[in-house]
């Protein structure tokens, strides 16, 4: 059965929601050093008081995503509400990895680390496999459309590489790690709709738990996501939350909606 799980994503520190692939290492003038991005909300209460919330409600697998530098402190935070209790992305590397860990994480969620100049890197995989259990490693497949299927995107979703998500790719994947992270990014942070036909592509091959995120803009997305996958993909809300400022989505009900399928 699908299930709700959410998110605390961080940028300079703060609680936000954003548009996908609007983060820049410059703004469009190329006048600042610090990036740019289009938000949709931003916080006034701190990375540990998400955190805390989803201990009280029991929201499971949910994950911190650092956006960019500066958000250390703010993740260690989150992690300290919550012990164990949450995923934590963003930066990931065989050399810090453990170290997040150590720091509370329940898994660390990688993606840019397994790509080298666009390509897929099974040489970056060993050196996770190295220092990480499979039961530890949450991979990021998070990727935009094109004409022939979905392309895995790095770099904060800037980057297309040439690794298209397929049956094959999530089947030899899915030895390595105990979940998938899948942003549809072309919707991300759009409040559009869910990409419905990559939903299906996740539920029918994923032989892992799979979390899906993107456009989800209505509490009954939560239904057609489950009837999509079979019951095998949960869905994360953003910005249509409004615990993060959204008007479409109640955090009650999706909470109500897990108490359901406890």
């Amino acid at each position: 059965m699908s299930r709700f799980r959410c998110c605390i994503d961080l940028h300079a520190g703060v609680v936000k929601q954003v548009v996908g692939g609007s983060l820049r290492d410059q703004d469009a003038s190329g006048g600042s050093d610090a990036p740019s991005v289009q938000e949709n909300f931003v916080s006034d209460r701190p990375a540990q008081w998400f955190s805390e919330l989803y201990l009280a409600d029991g929201v499971t697998g949910s994950h911190v995503i650092k956006l960019g530098p500066g958000n250390d402190e703010a993740a260690r935070a989150a992690l300290a509400g919550w012990p164990n209790g949450l995923q934590i992305g963003g930066g990931i590397t065989s050399a810090n990895a453990r170290e997040w860990l150590d720091a509370g994480a329940s898994h660390v969620i990688v993606t840019s680390f397994l790509f080298d100049g666009g390509c897929f890197s099974r040489e970056r995989l060993a050196e996770l496999s190295a220092v990480l259990k499979p039961e530890e490693l949450v991979i990021d497949l998070s990727c935009r459309r094109r004409a022939s299927g979905w392309y895995v995107t790095t770099d904060r979703w800037q980057t297309i590489t040439e690794t298209e998500v397929t049956a094959e790719l999530l089947q030899e994947l899915s030895q390595y790690c105990a979940e998938f992270l899948v942003h549809a990014a072309d919707v991300e942070g759009q409040c559009g709709g869910i990409d419905t036909e990559l939903v299906r592509l996740l539920g029918e091959h994923c032989p892992i738990p799979c979390t899906y995120a993107g456009g989800a803009h209505s509490i009954d997305d939560l239904a057609m996501v489950e009837q999509l996958s079979a019951g095998k993909v949960d869905l994360t809300y953003g910005s249509a939350l409004d615990i993060f400022g959204g008007t479409l989505v109640k955090y009650a009900d999706c909470i109500a909606w897990n108490a359901r399928r406890a």
